[in-house]
């Protein structure tokens, strides 16, 4: 059987055939620094990280909380664009492999051009799209919104989605699913958020795509218990605040790596 052609697919099924759980990294492309970006990811890998998902510098994040949200106003004030933030992608393709998600909104696709920044990325090297304020159903009514076929269309479904939506939308799902597991914006929380296993379950009825669960997880016990009710994790604004807190040193990267490394340990040990 031929592999995936997608980095995203090919991962998943490496997952699968070696029965793991996938580790999705979240950081904000640009912050500190474009270059900085491509040393972050890189450590990443280092640490085991299955998936990497860029936030494109935006100036109206509204579905991130404050620490995200600051770090797109950190990126944009250092000089991160779009096409810059292609331009690293090239650059970093050079060096790494590592399945790539553009996390973006609407607005900079549609003032890049939206049928040009699905082919530009492609070719850059992305792998997937998630465009948070993008509904599905929106997606499927305006043909200029159709999913670009080289890129895989990340949906996300919600805590408060009815069983009927979540059909709709997994239905359409690629590369994978994320959901949601609270209300309200990005960031770390103290407490895991309840109910995730029997969504994921709801979710998995609908759709063959694989289910990694976010929001809010932030160190290496929280981290192992949602992974083992999904597919895989998704770890954001505890890395980012680290980022933060170390962006103007010379091992940031090395910072990052030493931090996630547990969290992608206990991961891949379920």
């Amino acid at each position: 059987m031929p592999a995936p052609a997608n980095r995203i697919d090919a991962r998943f099924a490496a997952l699968r055939d070696a029965k793991k759980k996938a580790f999705v990294a979240y950081v904000c492309a640009g912050d500190p620094s474009l270059d900085a970006t491509i040393d972050i990811v890189l450590g990443l890998e280092r640490a085991g990280v299955d998936i990497v998902e860029l936030g494109v510098p935006f100036s109206d994040p509204l579905a991130d909380g404050v620490v995200n949200q600051m770090a797109a106003d950190r990126a944009l004030k250092a000089g991160a664009t779009t096409p810059g933030v292609l331009e690293m992608i090239r650059k970093l393709r050079t060096k790494s492999q590592i399945p790539l998600v553009l996390f973006t909104y609407l607005n900079p696709i549609y003032t890049y051009g939206y049928d040009r920044f699905h082919h530009d990325a492609a070719a850059a090297g992305a792998d997937g799209v998630l465009v948070l304020d993008l509904p599905p159903d929106e997606a499927a009514e305006n043909p200029e919104l159709k999913p670009a076929p080289d890129l895989r269309h990340i949906q996300l479904i919600a805590p408060t989605s009815p069983p009927a939506r979540i059909a709709s939308i997994a239905k359409s799902a690629e590369g994978f699913v994320y959901y949601v597991s609270r209300l309200g914006v990005t960031g770390a929380q103290a407490e895991i958020a309840t109910g995730i296993a029997e969504q994921v379950a709801i979710i998995k009825a609908a759709t063959q795509v694989p289910v990694c669960v976010g929001f809010g997880v932030s160190n290496p016990e929280q981290a192992a218990t949602i992974a083992s009710k999904a597919d895989g994790v998704v770890v954001g604004s505890a890395i980012v605040k680290l980022i933060e807190q170390n962006g103007s040193s010379a091992d940031c990267a090395a910072k990052v790596e030493a931090f996630v490394k547990p969290l992608v340990d206990a991961v891949h040990a379920l």
